[in-house]
């Protein structure tokens, strides 16, 4: 293997690791939080870990990760961007839109009278933490810039940031309105995997890519509400208001938070 592809694997890694430590210190303190409650009874470490709803997203992240190496993948990935790429007379830009379809969806609906799991602070929160999650991973990842487009127009096709967002919007729908209907978080799953199409059929992303993004986006939601808890814990019987929001301009990531007494 080339050394200078091994260094750079091994980035794509480390930013794999970096969620999976996310969701350690947020268990960790979780059960820290726990002992301090003479009412709760803590609950050991790894019995507070959901293994079962990182299967798919690990699952899609590894497949990205060794989708950098494998030949066998590599050459799926060209095969299937010729296969789109046949009889194209024209693209649909659609992905640039449907990838915040889902996350406005988990407001409008509540709007809308179909009553969300969550309040509006607790949305704001989930919303805002899983977006500065998956944007802090994606950049990292594709500022190593060794993958290049399908359009060779940049070399930071690695991972999928439309991608990533519009599965952060399904995984939002599934956990806020799942209990009113399937159906919602079946929609969300679908206009996000619409938008993880449309992005190789633009010829913006390979399938690893897509993949990766789909990933790290369920997984950026899940940490988020895993970090709920442990917020509603530190603020419970307390008034205060609180809100986070992200916002990048193209080379920074910033997180933008207030916190009303």
């Amino acid at each position: 293997m080339n050394p200078t592809k091994t260094i750079h694997l091994l980035r794509y890694i480390c930013a794999f690791g970096y969620l999976l430590c996310c969701l350690s210190m947020v268990h960790a303190q979780q059960a820290i939080s726990a002992c301090q409650d003479s009412s709760i009874t803590p609950v050991p470490f790894l019995q507070r870990i959901p293994y079962k709803q990182l299967v798919l997203p690990v699952g899609l992240m590894t497949y990205g990760i060794i989708a950098l190496e494998s030949h066998f993948l590599i050459g799926q990935n060209q095969e299937i961007r010729n296969e789109l790429q046949e009889n194209i007379d024209r693209k649909f830009t659609v992905d640039d839109f449907s990838q915040y379809a889902s996350t406005a969806s988990v407001f409008i609906l509540d709007m809308a009278g179909v009553k969300a799991k969550h309040n509006l602070k607790q949305r704001f929160f989930t919303t805002a933490v899983s977006h500065a999650i998956m944007a802090a991973t994606v950049m990292s990842v594709k500022n190593t810039g060794t993958v290049w487009r399908p359009d060779s127009s940049a070399n930071n096709s690695f991972p999928s940031g439309h991608t990533a967002t519009a599965f952060i919007g399904a995984e939002l729908l599934w956990q806020e309105y799942r209990n009113q209907s399937i159906w919602y978080g079946i929609a969300g799953y679908t206009v996000a995997a619409g938008t993880g199409f449309f992005r190789m059929y633009n010829n913006k992303h390979w399938l690893s890519d897509v993949a990766m993004g789909a990933g790290i986006g369920i997984l950026s939601t899940k940490i988020a509400y895993w970090l709920l808890p442990l917020v509603d814990y530190k603020f419970k019987g307390k008034s205060r208001d609180y809100i986070l929001l992200p916002s990048y301009n193209g080379r920074q990531i910033s997180l933008v938070g207030s916190l009303t007494f």
